[in-house]
């Protein structure tokens, strides 16, 4: 099998970012991290205020990616069984159990967007991380394999009552998390209030090209991304530094505001964390149209890839929201790059 052309795929690539801003309003960073995530083959969870967008941005990105997509809704009621299976009464009065949405379209399925996820119970996330972690599920006593699946999550930051918090085993297991914001720009806000054609998500959405890159063969263009992007001696030390500074930030000199630093940090990033930083640095290289990982490839992904994996003692943890964008801010601020 003849190794992919990273040149053409680049372009690709570039275009299902600039098709996705094109209809998407003010969405351009968090667009961009997607992009990351699709050619890195990482899930990818999203949080942000209600109503700003986050279900257009991944309905958007499952056109554009292709293959079948599947969504279900977070509910407190929610049972893992939901996901695999349910019954109705056919014709003839007799129940049927027919496949849930991760088992009607079979390995077909590419996107999987599960709709506040912290409504749901930690069963239900239990077998979720099995299903991200090695792509199978167990059913009707066979295995089921979905070989190009990658998980969507969102949650709001509003509501609180009735959610569960999604323990950090589940955080870990997804390549990044990203921030959905209401735009700043005057004219953009001017823009999602008064043009009709922000206010017909469908017809909207629907103007994308279906199926922009072939999302069977995105695994195969990973994969040559990840043995094609060189990192020197120096970026991998630098980055080894930053991978510390989660770990023991006082010994690098960050500090925090009436923060003790030596109590601050319960668990630092994992190896699994920072492979996939390393991962995502290595995509973000390749978009931009360099042969090796540089700082600045590193630090554009940071915040994303290691922030929801760091785990704070638990006097801090209430303050999380607030603390840790400013840690990992002066986290790149004082490890020194090469």
């Amino acid at each position: 099998m003849s190794e992919p052309d990273l040149a053409c795929w680049r372009s690709r690539a570039l275009a299902f970012e600039s098709s996705l801003n094109s209809v998407l309003v003010g969405m351009q960073d968090a667009v961009r991290m997607i992009t990351i995530a699709v050619f890195a083959r990482g899930h990818v969870l999203l949080e942000g205020d209600v109503g700003v967008g986050k279900t257009t941005l991944l309905k958007s990105v499952a056109r554009a990616v292709g293959g079948a997509y599947q969504r279900i809704e977070g509910t407190v009621d929610l049972m893992p069984s939901d996901l695999v299976y349910y019954t109705q009464l056919g014709d003839d009065g007799r129940p049927r159990v027919l496949p849930g949405p991760l088992l009607e379209r079979g390995e077909d399925l590419s996107i999987f967007f599960f709709n506040e996820i912290n409504r749901a119970r930690p069963q239900v996330h239990a077998l979720l991380l099995r299903v991200m972690a090695e792509r199978t599920i167990n059913a009707f006593n066979r295995e089921f394999r979905f070989p190009f699946l990658q998980v969507f999550a969102d949650r709001n930051r509003v509501e609180r009552e009735e959610t569960f918090e999604l323990p950090a085993a589940a955080r870990d297991r997804f390549l990044m998390e990203i921030s959905i914001e209401v735009p700043e720009q005057r004219s953009k806000l001017r823009a999602l209030m008064f043009q009709p054609r922000y206010h017909d998500v469908d017809a909207m959405i629907a103007g994308l090209a279906e199926g922009m890159i072939e999302h069977e063969k995105l695994d195969e263009v990973a994969r040559a991304i990840q043995t094609t992007i060189r990192a020197s001696d120096a970026l991998e030390e630098y980055g080894v530094d930053l991978w510390l500074a989660t770990r023991d930030p006082a010994r690098y000199g960050v500090t925090l505001s009436d923060v003790d630093m030596d109590e601050f940090v319960l668990a630092g990033a994992s190896p699994r964390g920072v492979a996939m930083l390393t991962r995502a640095a290595r995509v973000h290289a390749w978009l931009e149209g360099r042969e090796a990982t540089v700082p600045e490839d590193v630090r554009a992904v940071f915040p994303e890839t290691i922030t929801h994996r760091i785990c704070l003692r638990p006097v801090y943890e209430v303050q999380r929201g607030t603390l840790l964008g400013p840690f990992v801010g002066e986290v790149l601020k004082r490890v020194c790059a090469p």
